[in-house]
């Protein structure tokens, strides 16, 4: 007998569950239903790996995170797990303590969110997600820097909220990488993209 996945009428009905009631894995809130995600690329894991030890040299362990939900607002997806998140201290305050590593609406958003692409051509669901709906999606949740590593394309982008709405950079090869959240950051967008070869 196959078991109905359950719905969700409200984000807050779903940010009621305890974590034992939740798929192991990564999976995202689609339309009130949990959606489960293939696992992550083992370049895409060193990559966010290779990242986090680099942004330690800037902030405490405890601001990074990694397997942290965002509740987000958007047509169908209400929350997402990016691949890296870049806490505040507010932000940190705000999560202590809870039941489940989440980012509710009514906390303050990370200073940074990074999202390795997985491979997929324009117009494919992959590429629509990180490049179309998760800039809408964090630009409206007030997450004042985005980075898209794309180790198909060679690049990473470097997206900074103004007005509501990302402005992009590009770095390929051997950029070095612009960021207003870390304007000491000496790394290249080679060294990034190399970190999953």
């Amino acid at each position: 007998m196959t078991q109905a996945k359950p719905r969700f009428q409200t984000i807050e009905e779903y940010a009621a569950l305890e974590p034992s009631e939740l798929p192991e894995g990564q999976y995202e809130l689609v339309n009130g239903e949990i959606i489960e995600l293939p696992p992550e690329s083992d370049p895409n894991v060193e990559i966010a790996g290779f990242l986090s030890s680099v942004l330690l040299q800037f902030v405490p362990h405890y601001l990074i995170r990694r397997g942290t939900e965002i509740f987000v607002s958007s047509r169908t997806v209400t929350s997402r797990y990016p691949d890296l998140v870049i806490l505040s201290e507010e932000g940190r305050a705000a999560i202590k303590g809870a039941r489940r590593s989440t980012i509710t609406p009514e906390m303050p958003p990370p200073r940074l969110v990074i999202e390795v692409v997985s491979p997929g051509e324009p117009g494919s669901d992959n590429y629509n997600r990180d490049y179309v709906d998760k800039p809408r999606e964090y630009a409206a949740r007030g997450i004042p820097e985005y980075w898209i590593v794309d180790p198909e394309r060679s690049v990473v982008l470097v997206l900074t909220l103004q007005d509501d709405r990302y402005q992009t950079k590009e770095f390929g090869n051997g950029d070095r990488l612009v960021s207003p959240t870390f304007p000491n950051l000496q790394l290249t967008a080679a060294q990034i993209l190399e970190a999953g070869a």
